[in-house]
């Protein structure tokens, strides 16, 4: 037997397993209604187990796919579906392509009947998705860049963008040159008091109200903000998001700025009653081994907290223990759950903190919706998760709430208030819940570059969510 001959032979035992792994029919079906088979998502960027198409079957009767033909933008390559396979009602099918061809960065995929030359559907792209290129909705949409890849199920799509739900009108909340450039995360303690973090030099600020300001707090040496070093007193924590717990104030860093060419994703956390005008964090955990290796420049740039008690509540899903959420596994760990955002890929991930410093467990990575997360924000109110990107999205941001399989997913992406520039806003804050009036509660932005001399901007949601 030949060496294609041979290849050939484990293409369609491949295909045979993925057929009974996935429960599809091999049995012979009508070859009616074959314009009910759609190609439904494409993996162009290889990765394990490479390039791949998904068929699915739209229709209400199973449908022969026997020695249908996937081609790429070239005739002379062509995968050949197995012998003796049909598609039942909603059956999925995924084509490992890459042992006869891969597909390239602009390339199509055409689907033709046995014979090669009738065509069913057809897909042409430009360049490769972040993720996959999928139908929207799944099976019967137009083609879209998915949230995360869902080969042999159901696809993850965008949530359409939405008006911004509250004020549309924006103002300035801080003093001409106040902070300067590169102020990032925000955090409300209380409606008197607001905390931000600054990424270059490191420091920290406690706000309090000025008129309808918000300004450094003049007491407790807090007027110029605080500079943040690592444990041991050394360096220069690029400060991106802060969060404030019942564990203490933790502050998401990217990177050391003393050696800034170096990604280091370190969650620290510090001691904000101290009096002194330099803080040395009191616990460090350093997340760079277990997060995607990124740029200096695209690490960690967003934190909240969750309680448990709000997590186990809704039948939070713990991808580490495959089940439901049980805070007794993770002694040490305080009362809840530490979610930091991934600028670099708009990916959320949660972390069990070991408080007594440097252990971690991941529980969770959460698809944001956005193509990156700059801020993070939890709403006890309505249970919203937001996540926030910058001018990078055109100021948008992701409501993520946990589903019926127990796991955070989008439920809405927003556009930002008509009222606002597309800021490079980096920090974003919603005031708590008695804060609300006449069905709206303040929220403040931060913008990094300090656009027309003013880093912080208020406006307003509406209270329910």
């Amino acid at each position: 037997m030949s060496g294609s001959s041979r290849g050939r032979t484990r293409l369609a035992i491949a295909v045979f397993l993925a057929f009974v792994s996935l429960g599809l029919s091999v049995l012979p079906a009508s070859a009616d209604g074959p314009a009910s088979i759609r190609i439904n998502e494409v993996e162009s960027s290889g990765g394990s187990p490479g390039d791949w198409v998904e068929l699915v079957n739209t229709g209400g009767t199973s449908v022969s796919v026997s020695g249908w033909v996937v081609k790429d933008n070239d005739d002379s390559h062509a995968f050949t579906v197995a012998s003796g396979t049909s598609l039942a009602p909603g059956g999925r099918v995924v084509l490992d392509v890459d042992p006869e061809f891969g597909l390239g960065s602009s390339d199509s995929v055409r689907l033709y009947q046995a014979g090669g030359t009738s065509l069913v559907d057809s897909y042409s792209w430009t360049s490769h998705a972040s993720t996959t290129y999928g139908r929207c909705p799944d099976g019967t949409g137009a083609f879209a860049t998915t949230t995360t890849p869902t080969r042999g199920a159901a696809n993850s799509c965008p949530v359409p963008v939405t008006a911004w739900p509250g004020d549309s009108a924006v103002a300035v909340a801080d003093g001409t040159n106040v902070f300067g450039t590169n102020l990032s995360g925000l955090s409300f303690q209380s409606s008197t008091v607001l905390w931000a973090v600054k990424n270059g030099a490191g420091r920290l600020y406690r706000l309090v109200p000025s008129g309808t300001n918000w300004a450094p707090d003049t007491t407790g040496g807090w007027a110029s903000g605080k500079t943040l070093r690592y444990a041991n007193g050394s360096g220069d924590p690029d400060a991106e998001g802060v969060v404030i717990t019942p564990d203490g104030a933790l502050v998401a860093t990217e990177r050391n700025n003393s050696s800034g060419s170096t990604s280091l994703l370190k969650v620290l956390r510090y001691d904000i009653a101290s009096t002194a005008t330099s803080l040395n964090a009191t616990a460090e955990w350093n997340l760079t081994a277990d997060l995607p290796a990124v740029a200096a420049n695209s690490g960690l740039e967003a934190i909240s907290w969750i309680p448990d008690s709000y997590l186990t509540a809704h039948g939070f899903h713990d991808e580490h223990a495959g089940a439901a959420y049980t805070p007794a596994a993770y002694p040490g760990h305080g009362s809840g759950l530490y979610f930091v955002g991934l600028e670099a890929n708009g990916t959320v991930y949660a972390y069990a903190l070991d408080q007594a410093g440097g252990g971690y467990t991941r529980i969770a990575t959460i698809t944001s919706g956005l193509a990156g997360v700059m801020d993070l924000e939890f709403e006890p109110a309505t249970g919203h998760l937001w996540a926030a990107c910058d001018d990078t999205c055109q100021g948008r941001t992701a409501t993520l709430d946990v589903n019926a399989q127990g796991r955070f997913a989008a439920t809405a992406v927003y556009a930002r208030p008509t009222g606002m520039s597309n800021y490079n806003n980096e920090g974003f804050a919603i005031a708590p819940a008695e804060t609300c009036s006449a069905g709206r509660k303040p929220v403040v932005w931060s913008d990094d570059s300090n656009d027309a001399s003013h880093a912080l901007r208020r406006g307003a949601v509406t209270c329910s969510g």
